[in-house]
């Protein structure tokens, strides 16, 4: 099925592979398994399928552009951004990562070989990193 495969596509914020397996972003960027994936939802609805948003924080999220919350120890962000939503919207959501070997620079060579599935859109850059918050139940702490 197409949404178990390795996509490298723009994101609302930088060029990456996104997949439904974390596996397959794992053996691209040839990172051990043990680190956690931002998983990017298309909308509010399907983040309620993996976590609960504590109450104080609700409209926070809800009005949020290119921010990752912690919740639970697991990261989110609800992506707003029209080009990405076509293809997120087919699937519901994807864990996401930036598109090079962990810990090096971004190279169109190589993380074109490592893709199943090229989608292509006309911006192609290397954006700035979403902003992280950990939300508690009642406390907001900034990450990056």
């Amino acid at each position: 099925m197409m949404k178990n495969k390795l996509f490298l596509t723009q994101t609302d914020t930088t060029i990456g592979f996104v997949s439904q397996d974390a596996s397959k972003i794992d053996k691209a960027k040839r990172r051990l398994p043990d680190k956690h994936y931002i998983r990017t939802v298309d909308s509010l609805r399907t983040l309620k399928k993996f976590t609960r948003v504590p109450e104080q924080h609700k409209n926070r999220v809800r009005r949020a552009k290119r921010v990752t919350f912690i919740i639970n120890g697991n990261s989110y962000r609800v992506v707003k951004d029209e080009e990405h939503n076509l293809l997120l919207n087919r699937v519901g959501w994807f864990y996401s990562s930036s598109a090079n070997l962990s810990g090096e620079s971004y190279s169109q060579a190589y993380a074109e070989k490592e893709t199943e599935v090229l989608v292509s859109f006309p911006r192609k850059s290397v954006g700035q990193s979403s902003t992280i918050y950990r939300l508690g139940v009642k406390n907001l702490k900034s990450i990056r």
